[in-house]
């Protein structure tokens, strides 16, 4: 009897599929042990090799059968050295066919056509564009004239918004009620310029949605431990916010402060009418998770970019 052959070798997602016990969750995920978010794995063929792609999915949304949604890992792609392997972004020095291969594999994880994203180009400002189904392909298939633009809104099914991250906070928004959605880019600039309040009140004027009707979740990013800033940061928010600010962070010996940005768009929205019940906080922390999640602090910039997305099925 000839002996049997077996490939010990695995496939990066399968590595966190089998390890996905080890992440480090956000308190008070970790203390309670309830999660906000799941990982979906999947296999995909026929782009390459088979691959594993694991896609962070919030539980908020898994009754809205009108939307997809996902923010990536670092695992599934063809990307090579600091950028292995599921890097999505075109700026950082990757190989273009890397890069749409990844965005093949993702896209096919999800469930959208990659061909009809609509990129994000973000420079930390509180700009919002209107996507429509014009839009469909730009900054992937076609060159984009969406410029200075941290955050995306439609209406209009069947076209993806994505938007980019490597410790910043993606917001995802989605109005079950008069069917839109959106995605904001949200640094320490964008969150105390209140970007989040920005999307509701232009979901507002522009499709009719009620902030009470609106369910928020707050993507994988930086924590408050891994968030150390200088007093200039401090300063804008406590100007922005006045009196609130002083629960997003607290001081240390050394002159510095650990900033909480979850806890600055949460109060954002909550200001903006949205009802705690309609927000899901992140359990994830893009730095304490190093391995898995690309981490601008943790890699001294030595990164690719994850990606949130999401869209009105069609």
């Amino acid at each position: 009897m000839e002996r049997k052959k077996f490939d010990l070798r695995l496939m990066d997602g399968e590595i966190l599929k089998r390890q996905e016990g080890k992440l480090m969750f956000i308190p008070p995920f970790f203390y309670e042990g309830e999660r906000s978010t799941y990982i979906d794995y999947s296999l995909v063929k026929g782009i390459g090799d088979d691959a594993i792609v694991p896609v962070i999915k919030y539980k908020l949304f898994s009754e809205c059968s009108d939307i997809r949604h996902g923010f990536s890992t670092r695992m599934g792609g063809v990307s090579h050295d600091h950028l292995a392997t599921m890097n999505l972004s075109f700026s950082r020095g990757d190989d273009r066919e890397n890069v749409i291969t990844n965005h093949k594999r993702f896209a096919k994880a999800v469930g959208y056509d990659w061909k009809q994203l609509v990129l994000s180009d973000q420079v930390h400002k509180t700009r919002i564009h209107k996507v429509t189904a014009g839009d469909a392909g730009k900054g992937i298939t076609k060159e984009s004239d969406i410029k200075e633009t941290d955050a995306l809104m439609t209406n209009e099914r069947g076209i993806p918004l994505m938007t980019f991250y490597a410790d910043c906070v993606p917001v995802f928004f989605h109005d079950p009620v008069k069917k839109a959605v959106a995605l904001a880019h949200s640094g320490w600039k964008g969150t105390v310029a209140k970007i989040s309040e920005k999307v509701i009140h232009a979901m507002g004027e522009e499709y009719g949605s009620k902030a009470s009707d609106i369910l928020c979740a707050i993507g994988p990013s930086i924590c408050q431990e891994c968030y150390e800033v200088s007093d200039d940061v401090i300063k804008q928010f406590m100007d922005n916010f006045g009196d609130a600010s002083k629960e997003f962070f607290y001081e240390k010996e050394n002159g510095k402060y650990q900033l909480n940005l979850h806890a600055a768009c949460k109060y954002t929205m909550l200001s903006a009418g949205i009802h705690e019940e309609h927000i899901a906080m992140p359990d994830l922390c893009t730095c304490c998770n190093p391995n898995v999640l690309f981490s601008h602090r943790a890699s001294n910039g030595m990164r690719g970019n994850l990606s949130a997305v999401i869209m009105l099925s069609e």
